[in-house]
């Protein structure tokens, strides 16, 4: 439902802003909405636990001159720039911006214990809006995205994974009266990245190969962290962007690219890693200003991840599997997920 209100309020923006923005500007880098979902049965049997659930729906604005006075942005998306400057990036060669919701849902390992579960990670939902703003210059990028939203029952996790259940025929969890309480979060996630080689060349032909580094970090009641990977890909007329990895603020071919959209056929296979130091994530630590359940979570965080991306005109699809190193001490397996994209330019 959220997906479908996110749909009707984008569309007459986005017609706005093809009627405002230049041909040039709309032809060679149009607007761009994408789907996510993740999955825990992506990763393999008996992975029913941890992150077992998200969904995720964006919109991708074209390359922009500015964030306060480009008529490729909706009027109301000018207006709310100009109360955000603090989180502009300021002059730089290339920019655009991001528009999200979403829905993450945590369970503990066991579905049919009603009492809580001491020893293992607590019940909870998270749903999100955000918004980000991308900056680059050649072969850099800066990504500044700040996130609001809910957890506990207002995000409507029990009811989501109780109807995904239903559909597949497959056991509800029963200890969802033990989930995290109502609390607002945010977080306000900052991260550079750097694409190698240097002189990479804009829409190869061929084949070819690059890589990505990125670090930064995360501040709010959501999550805390600081983190540093990198991500390599090689396939089939590599796209001109900062990544593949739905998990990067600026992955996905969500950031501004020096060319057109690429013709025929392309694909790449791509490799991700991240490690992070966490200092708080609400759904291990538990609710902020009140009691509830939480875990001994472990501080270091590692996660690796490996996939296909496929893309031919205005369509991209991708699919990914993502391993993690233990979040909590006590936890019984490493998380393993799935993910699968679809993207199209508008």
């Amino acid at each position: 439902m959220a997906a479908l209100v996110f749909l009707a309020a984008a569309r007459a923006p986005v017609a706005q802003a093809a009627e405002q923005c230049g041909p040039d500007a709309m032809r060679d880098h149009p607007p761009q909405i994408s789907f996510r979902v993740d999955n825990d049965l992506f990763g393999g049997r008996h992975q029913d636990q941890g992150y077992t659930n998200g969904a995720q729906l964006t919109l991708v604005s074209p390359n922009l001159v500015d964030y306060t006075a480009d008529p490729c942005l909706p009027r109301m998306a000018r207006w709310v720039n100009q109360y955000l400057e603090g989180l502009h990036p300021g002059r730089f060669e290339q920019q655009n911006m991001i528009f999200s919701i979403g829905q993450a849902i945590f369970t503990p390992t066991d579905p049919t214990r009603r009492d809580l579960i001491e020893d293992d990670r607590p019940y909870a939902g998270v749903l999100l809006a955000s918004f980000g703003f991308n900056a680059r210059s050649g072969d850099r990028l800066q990504t500044t995205q700040l996130a609001v939203g809910v957890v506990g029952p207002w995000a409507q996790g029990r009811q989501v994974q109780n109807a995904v259940h239903d559909a597949l025929g497959d056991e509800k969890f029963k200890g969802w009266d033990n989930q995290l309480h109502n609390e607002p979060v945010f977080m306000l996630t900052h991260e550079r990245m750097r694409r190698w080689p240097a002189d990479a060349s804009v829409n190869a032909g061929g084949w070819g190969w690059d890589a990505i580094s990125h670090y930064g970090g995360a501040i709010g009641n959501l999550e805390t962290k600081a983190n540093a990977g990198g991500e390599v890909r090689f396939g089939w007329k590599l796209p001109d962007d900062f990544g593949s990895t739905p998990l990067r603020p600026a992955g996905e071919n969500t950031a501004p690219t020096r060319g057109g959209r690429l013709s025929g056929w392309s694909w790449h296979l791509f490799a991700t890693t991240d490690a992070a130091w966490v200092i708080r994530d609400i759904t291990l630590d538990g609710n902020t200003f009140r009691n509830s359940h939480s875990v001994d979570k472990r501080h270091v965080v590692a996660q690796g991840g490996y996939g296909i991306a496929v893309m031919r005109g205005r369509w991209r699809f991708a699919m990914a599997r993502y391993h993690s190193t233990r979040e909590f001490y006590g936890q019984r397996q490493s998380p393993v997920f799935g993910s699968f994209t679809i993207s199209r330019s508008l």
